[in-house]
């Protein structure tokens, strides 16, 4: 069942997938059209889940279902990523790879590998404060405190240079 985002709970459990490059016009619609299709037929064993998606900043999509509605379950989860990979295939994006790594600069947002994120720190161009994207956040109020944060704050400090 689609639901708006912002009527999910904070608690509302969620999923960033991170794309290699800003999506277009075009993608954008394409995106939210196939993701409206599975956010609202998309079922645990049976059981409808109250769910949404948001596109942000022309580069991160976010699935949210609200398990206090239906506990969302592997097979449901699974077939979630499935619609990412599809969407990979359909747009030629890069959607699922954990290994790459978001961060600003300035108003520019920068998708790299993790290898060069590491010398970019060591290199210290990326420093405590950059403001990184931390896609491994789990709850809708993290996505809204704690996703977009100075990569001293994050999961990205270890690979900064101290001094």
């Amino acid at each position: 069942m689609l639901v708006k985002f912002d009527s999910l709970s904070d608690d509302a459990r969620i999923w960033v997938y991170q794309s290699s490059r800003e999506f277009s016009e075009q993608e954008e619609t394409i995106i939210s059209e196939r993701l409206s299709a599975f956010v609202g037929d998309w079922k645990r064993h049976g059981q409808d889940l109250k769910a949404s998606f948001k596109i942000l900043k022309k580069h991160f999509i976010v699935l949210a279902v609200e398990e206090s509605f239906n506990p969302v379950s592997g097979c449901a989860i699974d077939s979630s990523v499935h619609t990412i990979q599809e969407l990979e295939k359909l747009l030629q994006l890069d959607l699922t790879n954990k290994m790459n790594v978001s961060f600003r600069d300035g108003e520019n947002i920068n998708i790299v590998s993790l290898g060069d994120f590491q010398k970019y720190a060591s290199e210290r161009k990326i420093t405590g404060d950059t403001v990184v994207f931390n896609n491994m956040v789990a709850k809708k109020v993290d996505l809204e405190t704690k996703w977009e944060v100075n990569a001293k704050d994050s999961w990205h400090q270890r690979y900064l240079k101290t001094l």
